[in-house]
């Protein structure tokens, strides 16, 4: 007879299949216990590098737990640890743990005492624990281990190298039964510089007393900083508020065995690395949650790490980097000004160097500019004096003729008043009227002579003065009119009746005249004698700003295509002209602000104007402002 209730095979075996995959669904547990409490230093450093590669690594979820072996931090272990382990018990009632990691050594030494009691069939991993902590005669192949060994005897030969002159090293250690171990380990690492050094112990001091004596090291001293979990009245203390207060107040540099402190106010030297601890740990840890034995897992135990040293407490302490152990790493070492803005300096620099390079340039320009203008005006000046000389020259038949006059009546004055004087009786009365006429006649001569000079004389460019143009005016014509009345030639001249008061150098507006006048000369050599004239007029403009001079004559004109080429320098219509007399008239008249130009008069003959700025006199200036 067949069962009613017997299962089909295949709806058994998709149970067991559900079953396993919810169990395998579930996340690892692992049991983090602390020696001394969760943020007891170095092993905090050490479990939160754990931590973090832990879940980096793993494969599946996990949950972590965590507690602390406080009893570590009593002078005495307590005799019952029962209520503890009770508690981890209850804590994992449902499920034991697939993991436990006791982090360092007395949470090592707990659960190897208690495994019997203790999940004896859960994985342990010991870790962060000093090789000389572990009892290797209790480990079994449910075990592993990720040890660390300090070497004490290194750490004293640090401070030697880089503080030579050491007499005096202070042990700072606390109370704890852990702290007492390491106390024994320290003096026994401390024999051999005995008689170098003297030694200091902190262990049977309170805190502040340690602080205290930290701030009254003698000279040439040291401190060698272990670890204050508990001092010696039994207080429990943090590591990192010890350390920052120990630094804070200590007189001499400050050395320690482990990172954690490093960058701190630590020296440096030989450290172990917490970095490297905490991930060691978990690489383990990872390996073992992987399903591999614990036992089968052997790593060497982590020791000291090439020295490294805190480039500011070098400084602070006039260590010289010349002492550190060869290999040895310098860190945070300040940037230089230049390190830090590297690439902002290259850059203002870069700047600056275009800038100065710009700057120079202009410079040598400059300077080059101001010697091509100085020598540009000092060839026109020469042009200027070539010009009036070649002018001087063209009229020479006319001066000697000028100068002959005065010349000729002189001698013929004389002559007669040397007869008149040899008369008997002599005719002393029309011999004195003979000599006020030789006196008239040699102040014309000189006169004459003084012209020619001052218009054959080189004028300096600076000679600025403030004169009236009709003078100039006048005196161009007094040398003029001679050549004038050679070339049968009326000169007449309609002048402003108030003062032309213009600035510049007056030997150049006079060289103008004479240039404009003697143009007009050439021009009527064509013209019957009794059709020659020029005529000259000066006036102020109705604007009172500018004057103006105009020179016509009633020659043939110019041709309105060249009333412009006429002032272009080498431009002549003349056999024998230099083409330089207008361009050189045009050339000063702008240089002094003016303007000069060429027209054509309605019937006949040309007229050529020039203006110049005016400078108004201190009563009409009074005027014009009232």
């Amino acid at each position: 007879m067949r069962s009613a209730c017997r299962p089909h095979p295949w709806l058994a075996l998709i149970g067991l299949l559900t079953t396993l995959c919810a169990a395998s669904a579930e996340p690892q547990r692992v049991l983090l216990l602390h020696s001394f409490g969760p943020y007891s230093a170095p092993w905090n450093a050490v479990a939160g590098r754990f931590r973090e590669e832990l879940f980096k690594q793993a494969h599946d979820s996990i949950d972590l737990y965590e507690t602390a072996l406080e009893g570590a931090r009593s002078s005495e272990r307590p005799a019952n640890q029962v209520p503890f382990l009770e508690y981890l018990g209850a804590l994992f009632a449902g499920r034991e743990p697939d993991l436990i990691v006791a982090m360092g050594g007395p949470a090592a030494q707990f659960v190897q005492s208690q495994r019997p009691r203790l999940f004896p069939s859960t994985p342990l991993l010991i870790a962060a624990a000093e090789l000389r902590t572990i009892n290797a005669s209790e480990l079994t192949i449910n075990d592993a281990v990720v040890a660390t060994t300090i070497d004490l005897p290194r750490l004293i030969e640090n401070i030697l190298q880089v503080l030579p002159d050491t007499t005096n090293i202070a042990c700072v250690i606390g109370d704890s039964p852990l702290e007492r171990f390491w106390v024994e380990q320290l003096r026994r690492a401390s024999e051999p510089f005995a008689e170098r050094v003297k030694f200091e112990w902190f262990n049977k001091l309170p805190f502040e007393e340690m602080v205290d004596r930290a701030a009254s090291r003698p000279p040439h001293s040291a401190i060698l900083y272990a670890s204050v979990r508990v001092d010696a009245r039994g207080v429990p203390h943090e590591e990192d508020r010890v350390f920052s207060r120990l630094r804070s107040a200590a007189n001499a540099p400050i050395f320690s065995y482990i990172d954690i402190n490093f960058g701190q106010g630590a020296v440096g030297g030989p450290h172990l690395s917490a970095v490297e601890i905490g991930t060691q740990i978990a690489s383990v840890a990872g390996r073992i949650l992987g399903g591999e034995k614990p036992g089968n897992i052997k790593m060497a135990p982590l020791g000291l790490q090439a020295p490294a040293y805190d480039w500011r407490e070098l400084r602070r302490w006039n260590i010289s980097e010349s002492r550190l152990p060869p290999g040895s790493k310098v860190r945070f070492r300040e940037q230089s000004l230049w390190e830090r803005y590297r690439f902002e300096l290259v850059a203002i620099l870069v700047g600056m160097l275009a800038q100065t390079t710009i700057i120079a340039r202009l410079m040598i320009e400059r300077r080059a500019r101001r010697k091509a203008e100085i020598e540009a005006r000092q060839r026109s000046s020469e042009v200027l004096h070539l010009n009036r000389t070649a002018e001087i020259g063209a009229l020479s038949t006319s001066f000697a003729h000028e100068l002959n006059q005065p010349l000729t009546a002189i001698m013929m004055s004389i002559d007669t008043a040397e007869a008149l004087l040899k008369t008997s009786p002599p005719k002393v009365t029309r011999s004195i009227e003979l000599l006020g006429d030789i006196r008239d006649a040699n102040r014309h001569a000189t006169e004459v002579i003084r012209h020619l000079g001052k218009l054959l004389k080189r004028e300096r460019e600076a000679d600025l003065q403030d004169f009236d143009l009709n003078t100039v005016i006048a005196d161009a014509l007094h040398v003029l009119l001679p050549e004038a009345k050679k070339r049968q030639v009326t000169v007449t001249e309609k002048k402003s009746t108030q003062p032309l008061l213009v600035q510049a150098n007056p030997v150049h507006i006079e060289q103008v005249i004479l240039n404009l006048v003697t143009n007009s000369l050439d021009a009527l050599g064509d013209v019957a004698p009794d059709a020659r004239w020029i005529n000259i007029r000066s006036e102020v403009l109705p604007k009172r700003s500018r004057i103006q001079v105009s020179v016509i004559d009633s020659g043939p004109g110019i041709p309105e295509n060249k009333l412009r080429a006429v002032f272009d320098t080498f431009f002549t219509t003349k056999e024998q002209g230099t083409g330089l007399g207008l361009s050189v008239a045009r050339t000063i008249v702008e240089t002094y602000g003016g303007k000069i130009w060429a027209e054509n008069g309605p019937l006949c003959g040309a007229a050529i104007r020039f203006t110049l700025p005016l400078i108004e006199s201190g009563s009409d200036a009074h005027a014009h402002r009232t």
